[in-house]
């Protein structure tokens, strides 16, 4: 059935108008040609046209808020791509990421939408850490009109899995709100489960939204998440590079092994900002995959499918199948398929069951209980391999087509046999130079540094947390920031361990780092580490902070990072003359206005 245009006469726009607006607008999809029909509908509400009437006021009864809580970007991904069938459903959504929310204003929503992963052993993704501590204090509001559903992401190789998912379903609902359909949690290989997770919520949005108010047909498209720079290269989509150099930057006789990657773009086009991660996509040891395949009596060289392709059974553990980390529903699953009394006695015990899984990799599991497997049970038992994620070294200011990771080899043992972190190991002993590697950018704009250049920036990154400090000050050097620069840097010891130290002692010279105070925690008997290096000086981060600082932690999730910002509140709470709630508050205060930013691992 065609519809029959209009006659010119009873139009708005005169003829060469029209002529215009259809040529610019005759190569759009229906998305893009939906967000062109709000944003002119936002025009038009903001600019009132002379003699004509105003437009009704939208009720927001349906209105959907649809928030993403993302720590690496899946949680972010699975939300765009839930923005879009709500919009291709034709109804009005607001997309927008947990940083930017408006948390207090969360008594006024009607239909709120939470995608949220989980960081470490059950920490909020950086983002949501604000929003997260206002729903689980005193002043979180009763929700008795806010209708909800929560989608939690997760790797079940943590003991605390999806754990951030389920708080908000938890405390939302004892805030009163009431559930749209129960919280879904979904695993590291979440896509199946989220797509199943997102046509569930559409139908059930559009099945109710015309019920509580005639549904309106402008869409609003608005709280755009991460906006960055366009580039052809994804996640699932990498750009094959090749590596340009590859350094041990700890001394031979440092018990860390620490190394300076750097990656040649070409003229890939490939762009990224201080701040971003590099993902990487790494295979298996070859050396791995044979021990594996010979304690479980397999042949390497039979055809398994995986994703669509035939590959030998060798190829797809070495490329598409996680062998290095396990899971407790791994240990579980194996010690039932192998009847083994030790482990089947571990996963009735929940403690030693997760210290036994975080500490034994799969290889040395089958080697305690070996089991006769066929390939597709034991491709059953296994998960998909993810790309890791790496802190950007570099800012492409200095470096221009390249990228600049750091990385800390995982080197161990288990029984006497060394062990070999999967992605580590692939960089740093598997790689030559001119080896190919797939890479993408993960853009994180909750790492940024400040808009203004003058403002001073304390960073705070010990071990290879150190990597985005110094894409900063390759950064601030390009841009000849004025703002003072303070350096807090520790590791084991001060001759074997000091990262980059020729570039930062250059800095310090040269006066583009104003201050600089390092902790070497075994360089003496007791033990230091840059939070005591933080309290010591800290009547002078306060005065920095009262300047207007900008304060950036990078490093370990579980531990530095947590004692770093204990550091903090005492900080705030000795110098700025507060208690220790007002504290909190205050350090909330500053990761609202994007002057704490963590990122942590």
């Amino acid at each position: 059935m065609t519809t029959q245009a209009p006659p010119t006469s009873l139009l708005p726009l005169n003829p060469e108008q029209l002529a215009r607006l259809q040529a610019a607008t005759g190569d759009f999809s229906p998305l893009q040609m939906a967000w062109v029909s709000g944003y002119f509908w936002g025009q038009v509400n903001q600019t009132p046209v002379a003699g004509t009437p105003p437009a009704p006021a939208p009720t927001q009864a349906h209105a959907i808020t649809l928030l993403s809580a993302s720590q690496t970007g899946n949680a972010r991904r699975v939300a765009e791509q839930l923005r879009d069938d709500l919009i291709a459903a034709k109804l009005d959504v607001t997309l927008v990421n947990a940083g930017d929310y408006k948390f207090k204003h969360i008594a006024q929503e009607k239909l709120l939408v939470i995608v949220a992963s989980t960081q470490g052993e059950g920490d909020p993704p950086e983002e949501a850490v604000a929003l997260y501590k206002y729903l689980f204090s005193k002043k979180a509001p009763r929700l008795a009109d806010t209708r909800f559903a929560v989608l939690g992401l997760g790797d079940t190789s943590y003991e605390h899995f999806a754990k951030i998912g389920k708080d908000f379903d938890a405390r939302l609902a004892e805030l009163g709100a009431q559930r749209l359909l129960d919280r879904v949690d979904a695993d590291v290989e979440y896509q199946p489960v989220a797509q199943a997770w997102r046509r569930d919520i559409v139908a059930l949005l559009k099945a109710r939204v015309p019920q509580e108010s005639a549904a309106r047909h402008e869409i609003t498209l608005s709280g755009a998440v991460d906006e960055v720079d366009s580039t052809p290269y994804t996640k699932e989509q990498p750009l094959v590079a090749a590596i340009a150099a590859s350094q041990k930057i700890t001394s031979r006789s440092s018990l860390k092994d620490v190394r300076h990657i750097e990656i040649d773009l070409g003229d890939s086009g490939l762009r990224y900002q201080p701040g971003d991660a590099l993902g990487v996509w790494y295979e298996n040891d070859p050396a791995l995959v044979d021990e594996l395949l010979t304690l479980l009596w397999l042949d390497g060289g039979q055809t398994v499918a995986v994703e669509g392709q035939t590959l030998s059974l060798a190829d797809a553990l070495r490329a598409h199948y996680e062998l290095t980390q396990n899971t407790t529903l791994i240990v579980g699953e194996y010690a039932a398929m192998a009847r083994d009394e030790a482990l089947l006695a571990l996963t009735a015990d929940k403690e030693r069951l997760q210290r036994y899984a975080q500490s034994t990799p799969i290889v040395d599991m089958v080697r305690q209980a070996p089991v006769e497997l066929g390939a597709d049970q034991l491709l059953a038992l296994l998960r998909p391999l993810t790309p890791r994620l790496y802190s950007i070294a570099s800012s492409q200011a200095e470096v221009s087509d390249e990228v600049h990771i750091t990385v800390g080899v995982v080197r161990y043992e288990v029984d006497g046999r060394p062990r070999t972190g999967g992605a580590t190991g692939y960089l740093a002993d598997r790689l030559a130079e001119d080896d190919r590697v797939r890479i993408f950018i993960e853009h994180n704009n909750n790492f940024r540094l400040p808009a203004d250049t003058d403002a001073p920036v304390i960073m705070i990154g010990p071990g290879t947390g150190i990597a985005p400090f110094r894409a900063f000050m390759q950064q601030r050097e390009a841009d000849g920031a004025a703002g003072k620069n303070w350096l807090f840097f520790g590791n084991p010891h001060f001759t074997d361990d000091f990262l980059y130290q020729v570039e930062w002692q250059r800095y310090k010279k040269e006066g583009l780092l104003t201050a600089i105070d390092l902790a070497w925690s075994r360089d003496q008997p007791e033990k230091i580490y840059v939070q005591d290096r933080l309290r010591q000086k800290g009547a002078e981060v306060w005065r920095w902070i009262e300047q207007g600082a900008h304060i950036y932690v990078c490093g370990d999730a579980n531990h530095m990072a947590k004692d770093v910002e204990q550091a903090l509140l005492d900080v705030v709470a000795e110098h700025g003359g507060m208690d220790t709630e007002q504290a909190d508050e205050f350090l909330s205060e500053l990761r609202i206005e994007r002057r704490y930013q963590r990122d942590v691992y």
